[in-house]
């Protein structure tokens, strides 16, 4: 078994041109199974491929033993002759500071480290990232993608080589991997984290996985990997495809900076806001209509940091939004605006957010309505106000001047910091109701806050089943003076509005037992007044 392991894993290795004379491989390596078997191949290939070979162990400081993996994996590499590089990294800050799980937070921060070592040890330009992803993986990755609706790119899971990053491993499922490991003696350390089912991909390794082995077929890991290297193949011949289609229908002008863009700048909120695209409509609909996502969905990732948070339910509103008769206008995810004008459809990014990620975003992402495409600036002539995330230090107050309202107070509290005789969170208490001092659950927020007036599409949630009211009808209802509704600011996540300050807040962004961040925001002098109707800032009832 070891001997036809090695074969395989060197032809795959061949055949994907993972290691070539004269490369640097910096292999990650965790001291679990995969990864020291994957060391142990390496080692062995080196002896036939000139390049040079060297270790990094991350450290994520969660679990008590982790410190104990790393001294493993030091002493392995100390016995093989490899160099060994420990790097340290605080996941579950980074996951907090960036809206990260820590599961998303870990993985970027191990290619992170991984990528540091290689640009510091490579001498030419040709540098590897072996990692120990094996076939199971990649079934338990593709059946992920698939219950979260991903498309063929998804499907495609896990590459045999994606830029620098190289596996190994990918040709050999969990079974060969250990019999490998046994039939070399070689020993390796188990996380504890594995054999729980908190996270879902655990979930699917030891129970949907094994049970399609166990009862449907055998070959179900070999069968989706030849799947997954089908789509992948099918998904890059639709990538060229789609390059060529959207250079004839878009037009890009991605240092367009909108006059949201230069009052960000002013506030030292969000920093530049800039972009638009513009597709040209009359032509597009005549393509087929896989295509025409793909145009769509290609023209949101060149102006997104990443894909994770545009869904098929977003490119579906946008089709609509093609098909419809004069000028209407779309939210989207990372403060992009659609707007169609007749024949030509314009993406608008108006408000940068690199990180954010909404457990409840499909409320507010995709919510259409009919205003005009002059919908982008907002309806009053107060300035407009950026509270970006990076403006925010938790436990530290910032504050903006607002004309007319006198000024706003943000303070960022993560839950497990809080002070011992903070009052505003208590498992057993509601939230206390005060109508100039509000509070939100910060990790449902989508974008960048923005301090702005009313625009057309604005809307409020007004009760627990998350039925919703626009702003128009709300400030009529209230009888707010028509001559004043115009000059108020309002918080806003896109059209979501969180609070009318002195007046309701959004159900929607409601403090709840699984809260981790919270914004306090304190309105201070100004004329504001209202019933406030609301509990405060979604407290829990």
């Amino acid at each position: 078994m070891k001997e036809n392991l090695y074969e395989k894993v060197k032809k795959y290795m061949n055949a994907n041109g993972m290691a070539e004379p004269g490369d640097c491989i910096v292999a990650g390596v965790s001291g679990g199974a995969d990864s020291v078997c994957m060391l142990h191949l390496l080692a062995r290939l080196q002896k036939e491929i000139p390049f040079r070979l060297a270790v990094v162990h991350v450290n994520h400081g969660l679990r008590a033993e982790a410190g104990e993996d790393a001294v493993f994996v030091e002493k392995l590499c100390g016995q093989w002759g490899i160099p060994f590089y420990l790097r340290e990294v605080d996941m579950a800050g980074y996951a907090a500071a960036h809206r990260l799980s820590q599961e998303e937070a870990g993985r970027v921060l191990r290619y992170q480290a991984f990528q540091e070592v290689l640009e510091e040890i490579k001498t030419g330009d040709r540098g590897r990232i072996a990692v120990a992803h094996n076939a199971d993986d990649r079934a338990e990755t593709m059946l992920f993608h698939m219950f979260r609706g991903s498309g063929p790119k998804g499907l495609s899971s896990i590459r045999p080589v994606r830029e620098s990053v190289v596996r190994p491993l990918l040709c050999a499922d969990r079974q060969q991997i250990e019999a490998y490991l046994a039939a070399e003696g070689l020993v390796w350390r188990e996380d504890s984290t594995n054999g729980e089912d908190a996270y879902a991909r655990n979930k699917i390794r030891h129970h949907i996985l094994p049970y399609a082995k166990r009862e449907i077929c055998g070959g179900a890991v070999s069968h989706m990997g030849e799947l997954a290297d089908l789509l992948a193949e099918t998904e890059n011949y639709l990538a060229r495809e789609t390059e060529k289609f959207y250079e004839i229908y878009a037009r890009e002008d991605m240092e367009r900076q909108t006059g949201l863009g230069r009052a960000a700048e002013t506030a030292g909120g969000c920093g530049n806001a800039y972009g638009e695209i513009k597709i040209e409509l009359r032509g597009f609909r005549s393509e087929d209509v896989v295509m025409q996502k793909r145009i769509l969905l290609r023209a949101l990732e060149r102006m997104t940091p990443h894909r994770k948070d545009i869904t098929a339910r977003h490119i579906a509103g946008l089709m609509e939004l093609t098909k419809k008769e004069g000028s209407k206008a779309l939210s989207l995810p990372y403060g992009i605006r659609a707007v169609k004008e007749y024949d030509v459809l314009f993406l608008r990014r108006t408000a940068r957010d690199e990180g954010a990620q909404a457990a409840k975003k499909e409320s507010v992402s995709g919510q259409q309505s009919e205003e005009g495409a002059n919908s982008m600036a907002s309806s009053g002539s107060l300035p407009e106000i950026c509270i970006a995330e990076s403006a925010l230090t938790p436990g530290a107050a910032v504050e903006f001047d607002a004309p007319g309202a006198g000024g706003f107070t943000f303070i960022l509290w993560e839950t497990a910091f809080l002070p011992a005789a903070s009052f505003f969170y208590r498992k057993e208490q509601n939230i206390p109701e005060n109508r100039y001092t509000k509070w939100f659950d910060y990790d449902k927020i989508t974008t960048s806050l923005l301090l702005r007036t009313r625009r057309q599409g604005d809307y409020l949630t007004i009760d627990d089943a998350l039925h919703t009211q626009s702003v128009k009808q709300y400030m009529i209802n209230e009888k707010i003076p028509k001559a004043k509704r115009d000059d108020m600011y309002l918080l806003a996540d896109g059209a979501h509005i969180l609070w009318v300050p002195g007046h309701r807040v959004s159900r929607q962004y409601r403090v709840e037992k699984n809260t981790r961040r919270i914004l306090e925001v304190r309105l201070r002098g100004g004329s504001y007044g209202g019933t406030d109707r609301s509990i405060a800032g979604g407290g829990r009832d």
